[in-house]
Parts: C-alpha cells; structure tokens; sequence
C-alpha cells in the first residue's frame, strides 16, 4: 500500500478516535449537564432525544451534500463543529444556549457519522480487504479515554468547561490537520482502474446497476442492513443505559460495581474490533456477523438469568464481544452492495443507527416498569437473535474480497483525493 493509503487510514482512524472521544464525554456527564442548566427530570428526554433525531437529519442531508461535495470536505468542516458544540454545552448557563449547543453537536455527528463511514467504506474497497473493524476499534478506544477523561473530572468537581476545554484544543487542531490525508471514493477508484485490478469491470458493472436501481428499490435492497443497525443499536442502548440500573436494583450490586459494567462493555467493545478484520479475512463477513449475534444474545440471556452481579457482569463482558462487529460489517455490507452509490447508501442506512438508539432505552424502561427487567433483556436478545435471518446479506459477490478472498493490492494512488 502507498503511503497516501497510510497516510489516509490513519487520519481517519484519529477521527473515529476523536469522535469517540467527543461522544462519550458529552454522554458520561449528563448530570452535571442537567445540573448546571437545571434542566428537569421531566424536560431532560427532550433534550436527549433531540440529538438523535437531529444527527439523522444531518445524516438524510449528507445524503444529498455528497452528490456535490466529497465526504472529506463534509468531515473535515463536520468534525471542528462537533467539538465547538461539545465546548458550548460546557460553557453556557440558559437553556436556549444548551438548545443551540446540543442541535448543532446533532445535526453535525449525522454528518460526521456518515462521511466517516463513507470514506472507511471507500477504503476498505480500496485496501481490498477488511479494515472497517479496525476503523470503529478506535472509536470504541477514544470512547473509553473519553469516559475515562468523564471520570477525572466529575471525580475533581471540574466545572464542564474546565473538563472539555483541554480536549477540545488537542483534538480539534490535530483532526484539521489529519483531514489534509483523507482520502474519497474517487482516488480509491482511480486507484483499481491505475492498476487494471480484475475485478475493475465487475464492479463498473455493478456500480452502473446500483445507480440505475429506482429508489424504492434500493431501499428494498437496504432494508436487511437497516434492520440489523437498528437491532444493533437497541441493543447498543440498553446497555449503555440500563446496565448500571440493572446491576443495582435488579441484582443488587453496590453502587460503585454498578459503574463496571459498561467499562467492561467498552473494553470488550474495543477488544473484538481490534482483532475483528482478522476474523472477517480468515472466516468471511457471514461467520463473524452470525457469531456475533449468538454471542450477544447469549449474553443478554446470562445477564437475564443472572443470580447476582458477577454473573451479570460475564453476561456484560460477552454483549460487547458479540455487538461490537455489527455495526461495522453493516456499513461494508452496505458498500459492498451499492458500489456506484455506496455513500448514499451508507448515509440513509445510518439513520437507522439513531432509530435503535432512540427506540433501545424507552423499550426496555417501558417493559421493565410494566413487566420486569429481566424480562426485558430478553427482548434485545430475540431483536439480535433476528440478524441471523439477514447473515446472508453480509455475504461478498464472489468477485469481491472476503471469504477467503484478497484482490491483490496495488502501488500507486498519487496524490490525496482533496488536492492537499
């Protein structure tokens, strides 16, 4: 591979990492973000879920940004706001400015979220082999620095600004730099034509078939992966947001072992995608996304049964081994079947990342209050335990890398796709 292959693998990887980062600081100090604005308990959903629905219009526009704007000038602009946005929830004192701040941090991750993923689409086409994994690995460590970053400064009473003005310098200069490397679809495509790679053909063929499908039909195509990212992310939430609950009303664990369990998800998170693109070059992308689902509901089904919160914490451990490859292999398999439109793709399929995430934690609060928690965690798992169904989605052309197939990789790209 050339050094501006390297070079844009790279840089996009300290963009996960920092948006991970960026995510999670903004997520782990919602009670101090609620203190500080007195925002009340029956107020604070609103605010919470207009995150979401924002990012998912930010995410439909992208959609439409992309057809005359390439992904790396949409993260590059997309990434600063993020962080300006996180900085102003740590700066304001009414609640309009807590408004403004939260809408723009929405509207900004729907785009970052998708032209991320379209250019670690276009990559992975590029490199000929899995690296999507490796890709959201690093997001899931700036996630857990994050968190971690959360903790010093709720632990030494930092006021909000205090906490995220360190990061914010340190991440948004180095990311505006790194953008300079990024490297689109076009370059990537230019590479397989430059090197007469054989699949070059089939995948002008395909690519002519995906743009000329109709919409409906596209949608028709995408529905499988939809599902899966939805399934995926309810299942992403519960945890995220009922694990600590669920250790210490439910199995009865102390307060300070009730805060484990979601670090032990992240750790697992980060463990299976670092060594995930292994599995999907040795076992195909089919095999690791049905181990993935049964190893997932399999811990939704221990921390249901659990008899006390060790147990549950096994159950927590295996959740972020089995979820963690999900989402990952959807955005490939995304891109992997619209290669002439993969960007549009990957923005509309990413909408549906927020529809699990705003669906996942009202679900299981409404069923444990009507019914009980444990049964809840059984929902999630049946919802995972689905995506077998759709495994074969997931499945490459034989034309195409994966199971047990690399194209050959290439010398030269030339120059970065954004001329810098």
């Amino acid at each position: 591979m050339t050094d501006v292959l390297r070079r844009g693998r790279a840089s996009l990887a300290f963009s996960f990492f920092a948006q991970g980062a960026a995510f999670a600081l903004l997520v782990t100090r919602i009670p101090a973000i609620q203190d500080r604005y007195g925002v009340s308990d029956a107020l604070l959903p609103a605010f919470l879920a207009a995150v979401p629905i924002l990012a998912g219009v930010g995410s439909v526009t992208t959609e439409q940004l992309v057809k005359r704007i390439r992904p790396s000038r949409l993260l590059r602009w997309s990434q600063p706001v993020v962080l300006l946005a996180l900085l102003g929830v740590g700066s304001g004192d009414r609640l309009v400015e807590l408004a403004v701040a939260l809408g723009a941090f929405g509207l900004a991750v729907g785009a970052l979220d998708a032209s991320m993923n379209m250019l670690g689409v276009s990559l992975q086409r590029t490199y000929g082999r899995s690296i999507m994994l490796g890709f959201h690995a690093t997001y899931s460590l700036g996630g857990i620095v994050g968190a971690s970053l959360a903790w010093v400064g709720a632990h030494w009473h930092l006021s909000l600004f205090v906490s995220y003005l360190p990061v914010v310098l340190v991440l948004l200069p180095a990311a505006f730099v790194g953008s300079r490397w990024y490297v689109d679809g076009d370059a990537a495509s230019g590479l397989e034509a430059g090197a007469g790679a054989d699949t070059g053909g089939d995948v002008d063929a395909a690519a002519g078939k995906g743009q000329a499908e109709s919409g409906a039909l596209v949608f028709r195509l995408l529905l499988p992966l939809c599902l899966v990212m939805t399934f995926a992310y309810i299942g992403d939430s519960t945890v995220s947001n009922w694990s600590a609950k669920y250790l210490q009303d439910v199995l009865g664990s102390s307060e300070q072992l009730a805060t484990v369990p979601y670090n032990v998800y992240m750790v697992m998170t980060l463990v299976g995608r670092a060594v995930g693109d292994f599995g999907v070059r040795r076992f195909g992308a089919v095999a690791v996304v049905r181990l993935g689902a049964v190893v997932a509901a399999l811990g939704f089904a221990v921390v249901a049964v659990a008899p006390g919160a060790w147990v549950g914490m096994l159950g927590f451990t295996l959740l972020g081994l089995g979820l963690c490859v999900l989402v990952p292999q959807t955005f490939a398999a995304a891109g992997r079947l619209f290669p002439g439109a993969s960007d549009a793709a990957i923005a509309r399929l990413n909408i549906f990342n927020y529809v699990g995430f705003l669906i996942g934690s009202p679900l299981v609060g409404a069923l444990g209050d009507a019914w009980n928690y444990r049964g809840a965690m059984l929902v999630p798992m049946v919802l995972v335990l689905a995506t077998l169904g759709y495994a074969r989605s997931f499945a490459p052309e034989p034309d195409r890398y994966g199971d047990g197939h690399e194209r050959p990789r290439t010398a030269d790209v030339g120059r970065g796709s954004n001329g810098l």
